[in-house]
C-alpha cells in the first residue's frame, strides 16, 4: 500500500505540474510578448549600427507583428461570438418548438370543449333539457307541488308564449298593440307655430334654449331627409334637442350610444345567436319595428355617432333611405321565416317604416372619424357651435302631433311655396361657375332636397334665400375643403361677388361667412 501512496503522489505530482507549466507558459508568453523592457533593451544594443533603412524595417516589424497578434486575437473573439449566438439559436428554436406544441395541445383541449359545449342542449354543466325537466318534476313530487289548471296571469302567459320565439322583444311589441287604441293626435298647428312650440317646450320644461332658426332647420330637414346629423364643439345642446323634441311629441327618444368598436349593422339591429337559436334584439331595433303599428313621429338618435365610422355599421340604412320606393325600405334580419316569428316580420326582412328619423350627434376633435362625403350627400347638416341664448318663454305642455299630420303640411308647404323659377335659374348659372371655376357640381340629389327643404324652411317662418343659402353652404361648399386650398384661393372672392350679382348683395350670408373662413384657413 504503501508503495501505490508513493506511485499515487508522483503521478498527480507530474500531471499538476504539467497544468501549471501550461498556464504558466501560456500566460509567460504573453507577458513576453509585451516585455516592452526586454525589447526596447535588445534595440539599444543594436541600434548604433542602423542606418536609415533599418530604422523602416525595424519599425514595420514591430508594427507587423503586433498588427498580426491582434487580427489572431480578434478572430478568436468573432469565432467565440458567433459560437455563442449559434447556441442561442438552437436553445430559442428548442424553445419555440416546445411552445408551438404546447398551443397546439390547448387548440385540441378548446376544441374539444366546444363540441361539448355544442352538443349540450340546454345547461353547459352538462345536463340536457330532459334530463333537466325529469329533475323538476322529480323536485315537484318531493315538495307535493300539483299541477293546476287555473288561468295564469297576463304577464305569465306572455312569457310561456314567448318562450319559444326568436324574437322575444319584438313578440312583445305585438302582444302591447293587440288592443291599442291611437291617441287624439292635435291636427291644428302650422309649421310655424310648431317651430315656436317646440323653442318654448324646450325653454319651459328644460331650460334649453335653441334659436327659433335652429328649430326651423331641423323640422325642414326632417322632411328632405330621415338623416338629421347635429355637429359642433361640445356642451351645445346637439343631444337635448331631439331628446327634447321626444319629449314635446309625448313619444320618448330612443338613444343608441355609438361605440368606437362599431364595424357593421349587427351593432344597431342585432344578431342570430346560431347557439341559443334566438335573435339578440336591439333597442333600435325594437323601436323601428315598434314604429310600424302607430302613426307617432319616432325618433332614434345617434350619439357620438362619429365615434366609428358612420359608413360602415350605418351603411346599409343609408342605402336603403335613399330608394325612392318606400315599400323597398326592407332589412333582412333572418335568411328565412318561422311560424312563430313577429306579425310585422315577412319572410325574414323587416319594413322600415315612414315614420321614424334618424338624429346624429358629431363631435369634432382628434378622438373621433371624419364623416364622409356619402354620409354628408344624404344627411342634412345642422351646426351648433354656440350655447343657446337664455329667453322667457310661456308655459308650454307637450303635444300628441301625428307623422301623417306632420308630412300634410310638409306636402302642403311644397305646394303653397314652391322655390321661383327666377331663383332655381340662378341657382343653374351658379352650379355652371361653380363647375367651371372649382370642378365641383351640386348633383340631383341636392337639387331634390332643395327643392324640398326650402319650401317647408319657409312655412316654418323663414325665407327663401335663407332657405338656399343653407343648402348652398352645407352641401355645396363643403365640398371645397377636399379641394387644393392653392388652386381655389384666389377664386374665392370672385364666387362671392358673383353670387351677389345672383341674389342680391349680403343675402348669401351663409355661403359667404363659410366661404371666408375657408379662405382664412388657406394662408
Amino acid at each position: 500500500m504503501d508503495a501505490f501512496m508513493n506511485w499515487f503522489f508522483a503521478f498527480m505530482t507530474t500531471i499538476l505540474e504539467s497544468v501549471w507549466n501550461g498556464i504558466s507558459g501560456l500566460f509567460g508568453a504573453i507577458f513576453s510578448f509585451f516585455n516592452f523592457p526586454v525589447i526596447f533593451d535588445q534595440l539599444n544594443r543594436f541600434k548604433s549600427d542602423f542606418n536609415a533603412l533599418a530604422w523602416i524595417l525595424c519599425v514595420l516589424t514591430i508594427l507587423l507583428t503586433y498588427a498580426i497578434f491582434a487580427a489572431i486575437i480578434f478572430l478568436i473573439v468573432i469565432v467565440i461570438r458567433k459560437y455563442i449566438r449559434f447556441r442561442k439559436t438552437l436553445v430559442g428554436n428548442e424553445d419555440l418548438l416546445e411552445e408551438i406544441a404546447d398551443l397546439h395541445r390547448d387548440v385540441v383541449k378548446l376544441t374539444a370543449e366546444k363540441e361539448r359545449i355544442m352538443a349540450l342542449k340546454l345547461d353547459p354543466t352538462g345536463v340536457t333539457y330532459e334530463e333537466l325537466r325529469d329533475l323538476f318534476e322529480e323536485e315537484k313530487k318531493e315538495r307535493g307541488i300539483v299541477d293546476t289548471d287555473e288561468p295564469m296571469e297576463t304577464g305569465e302567459k306572455q312569457v310561456v308564449e314567448n318562450e319559444g320565439k326568436r324574437f322575444y322583444r319584438l313578440s312583445a311589441v305585438d302582444e302591447k298593440y293587440k288592443y291599442y287604441v291611437p291617441p287624439e293626435y292635435d291636427r291644428s298647428m302650422s309649421l310655424e307655430e310648431l317651430c315656436n312650440d317646440i323653442r318654448n317646450y324646450a325653454c319651459s320644461s328644460s331650460n334649453l334654449y335653441y334659436e327659433v332658426k335652429t328649430i326651423r332647420l331641423m323640422i325642414a330637414g326632417l322632411a328632405s331627409t330621415k338623416l338629421i346629423l347635429l355637429q359642433g364643439i361640445s356642451g351645445t345642446g346637439k343631444t337635448s334637442l331631439p331628446y327634447i323634441m321626444g319629449k314635446y311629441f309625448l313619444n320618448d327618444s330612443t338613444i343608441a350610444s355609438v361605440q368606437p368598436s362599431w364595424r357593421d349593422r349587427t351593432e344597431l339591429f342585432g344578431y342570430f345567436n346560431e347557439f341559443t337559436k334566438k335573435f339578440n334584439e336591439t333597442e333600435v331595433l325594437k323601436r323601428i319595428y315598434e314604429a310600424s303599428y302607430n302613426d307617432d313621429i319616432n325618433i332614434i338618435i345617434l350619439d357620438e355617432m362619429n365615434i366609428a365610422r358612420v359608413e360602415y355599421y350605418f351603411a346599409e340604412m343609408l342605402s336603403i333611405l335613399e330608394m325612392p320606393n318606400a315599400d323597398e325600405w326592407k332589412i333582412e334580419l333572418v335568411p328565412s321565416s318561422w311560424d312563430t316569428d313577429p306579425a310585422h316580420l315577412v319572410d325574414g326582412k323587416l319594413q322600415i317604416p315612414q315614420n321614424v328619423w334618424y338624429i346624429g350627434t358629431a363631435n369634432n376633435d382628434d378622438s373621433t372619424f371624419a364623416v364622409s362625403d356619402k354620409v354628408y350627400d344624404r344627411a342634412l347638416v345642422i351646426n351648433l357651435d354656440s350655447k343657446g341664448i337664455p329667453f322667457e318663454a310661456p308655459s308650454t305642455e307637450a303635444k300628441n302631433i301625428s307623422y301623417s299630420y306632420v308630412e300634410s303640411l310638409y306636402k302642403k308647404a311644397i305646394e303653397d311655396y314652391p322655390v321661383s323659377k327666377e331663383n332655381l335659374d340662378n341657382i343653374t348659372h351658379l352650379d355652371l361657375y361653380v363647375i367651371e371655376k372649382f370642378r365641383v357640381a351640386f348633383g340631383n340629389r341636392i337639387i331634390k332636397q332643395l327643392k324640398i327643404f326650402v319650401p317647408v324652411f319657409v312655412a316654418c317662418g323663414g325665407t327663401e334665400l335663407e332657405g338656399i343659402d343653407y343648402i348652398l353652404a352645407t352641401k355645396v361648399f363643403r365640398k371645397f375643403e377636399s379641394l387644393n386650398f392653392s388652386l381655389i384661393r384666389d377664386e374665392i372672392r370672385g364666387l362671392i361677388a358673383y353670387m351677389d350679382t345672383l341674389f342680391g348683395k349680403g343675402n348669401m350670408k351663409e355661403c359667404t361667412e363659410y366661404l371666408l373662413r375657408l379662405q382664412k384657413m388657406m394662408y
